[in-house]
């Protein structure tokens, strides 16, 4: 990682030599915590207090959904540096040469969809804030404006890479910080912590339904960077201790405990003084602290709407832009990320202006999460069977545009993953429970509760253990200590050929 930050980044998803990686664990912390300690971050700690609930129960709904989702992530930091590429060329492993398209797909999708929201809570809350400041128009050619601010920023920064966007989360993670914590000056004399909310019992029949969904939607949070972590510790080198590279992933996620407790803090005061804002069938968190803030953190307001957009928009839109240029190999990091960029840019405005697609994009978003948890399983428990064991070059086999190697599998697909990917994502959609936006056919079978996350992530676990044991993987997978937890086979791999000819043949160890 060597150069200036005014450097445009040259390497894609090939594997970054030993040489070039100088980045440390607290880099991936900087970029991850960075990328979440944000005003979306603020809109998602709302909903506690959204969904009916307390203080003090929103709180443990909050801490629950944080700890939970931050120990599904932490695993998925160790691809990285280990394989010195992102997650979804590592997912080749465990999906097949083909199969990581799965995770290139995911990572676009979700990219898109909190690009999206960045920018608009973003330029909602700096058009606001401008109003209430110095008067400033709240019309469309305002908020417009605000957007493609925010959009070609973030473009400009990921088109330079790695190094700019950890220079501009450097600063983000410290200013951000900063001004949550002026923010606790400024809505403290309104804080009540025994505010009631709307149950007056847990054995309300909607109480459990409103904690496990309102704990859902705070875990989806770090579940969401769960396709990107190798785009950023890739640049991390391949002896760091591996507990450390997941304790960084871990904390980063715990750290946002402080955007949470804002956007819960002040929803709770916006209950209370300004309840028309926190109608649960037309929420407008910003509109609702804008109102209740005093005049003198209109500019925090303003300051933490640029910092947030430019932080979460860079660590969504970098990732895609990269993993697009290995699936359309034509393109270049640069030539994918502005294509990804232009195309991002262009939903987000048609969403807001023309389609009026600011409240289903949420649902969207949580749809995508719910899509990507069994997927993240699937990976760190292939991890785990494969004793942390992987063959680099072999992962590179569909960006080259090369044929079999370790992980060709079945026509470059590998089913057991596929399979157990394919119905446990099925299987939750089918029993998510999102009241007033997607509710699954079997969605109201658990009393209202919301479980296709834990369904999900459950199934894909038990399904591929058990896939992996009655169809043992090729031994050439596994490394020279074998198989943990199952059973290897001796099926022969075929060798990695390019046009015609042979490159490498796999060893059998």
């Amino acid at each position: 990682m060597t150069g200036t930050i005014t450097e445009i980044e040259t390497y894609g998803v090939e594997r970054i030599p030993d040489a070039d990686r100088s980045a440390r664990p607290l880099d991936l912390f900087r970029v991850a915590f960075g990328g979440a300690n944000t005003f979306a971050t603020c809109v998602l700690g709302a909903f506690p207090i959204l969904f009916g609930l307390s203080f003090w129960q929103g709180l443990t709904a909050t801490v629950l959904g944080l700890v939970v989702g931050a120990l599904i992530l932490a695993p998925l930091a160790v691809f990285g540096p280990l394989n010195g590429t992102n997650n979804a060329v590592s997912s080749s492993a465990h999906l097949g040469v083909h199969g990581r398209v799965v995770g290139s797909f995911l990572s676009l999708l979700t990219a898109i969809a909190f690009f999206s929201i960045s920018v608009w809570s973003s330029g909602d809350a700096l058009v606001g804030g401008a109003h209430r400041l110095i008067g400033l128009p709240e019309n469309q050619l305002a908020f417009g404006v605000a957007y493609a601010i925010f959009a070609v920023l973030v473009l400009v920064v990921c088109v330079y890479g790695f190094r700019f966007m950890l220079f501009v989360n450097k600063i983000a993670v410290v200013a951000a910080s900063l001004l949550f914590v002026l923010g606790a000056f400024a809505f403290a004399g309104d804080l009540d912590l025994g505010y009631p909310g709307a149950f007056t019992s847990t054995a309300d029949p909607l109480f459990w339904p409103s904690f496990v969904g309102a704990a859902l939607i705070v875990l989806s949070n770090p579940v969401s960077f769960g396709a990107f972590l190798g785009d950023w510790s890739r640049y991390i080198p391949a002896d760091t201790p591996r507990s450390r590279v997941m304790a960084a992933a871990f904390l980063s996620q715990i750290a946002t405990i402080l955007p949470f407790f804002f956007g819960l803090a002040t929803a709770s005061i916006i209950a209370t003084k300004a309840a028309q804002y926190v109608d649960p069938a037309a929420p407008n968190y910003v509109g609702g602290l804008l109102a209740i803030s005093p005049g003198w953190f209109f500019l925090p307001v303003c300051l933490l709407a640029l910092i947030g957009g430019m932080s979460t928009g860079t660590t969504s839109l970098y990732g895609t832009g990269l993993d697009f240029s290995s699936v359309f190999p034509r393109f270049s990091r640069v030539q994918a990320t502005v294509f990804i960029g232009v195309l991002s840019i262009g939903f987000i405005f048609l969403g807001r202006f023309a389609a009026n697609l600011t409240q289903s994009i949420s649902t969207f978003a949580t749809l995508i999460v719910t899509c990507t948890a069994p997927w993240m399983i699937i990976m760190a428990l292939g991890y785990v069977t494969r004793r942390g064991w992987y063959d680099p070059e072999a992962l590179q086999v569909f960006n080259r545009r090369q044929r079999g190697g370790r992980y060709w599998f079945t026509h470059g697909w590998n089913w057991r993953g596929l399979t157990a990917w394919i119905s446990a994502a099925v299987l939750a959609i089918l029993f998510v429970n999102l009241p007033g936006q997607f509710v699954g056919p079997f969605g109201n079978l658990a009393g209202g509760i919301d479980i296709s996350l834990p369904l999900g992530l459950a199934v894909a676990a038990v399904l591929y253990l058990l896939l992996l044991t009655l169809f043992p993987e090729p031994r050439a997978v596994f490394g020279p200590a074998g198989p943990r937890l199952v059973r290897s086979s001796d099926t022969p791999v075929p060798p990695i050929t390019s046009e015609g000819r042979t490159v490498a043949e796999p060893s059998t160890v």
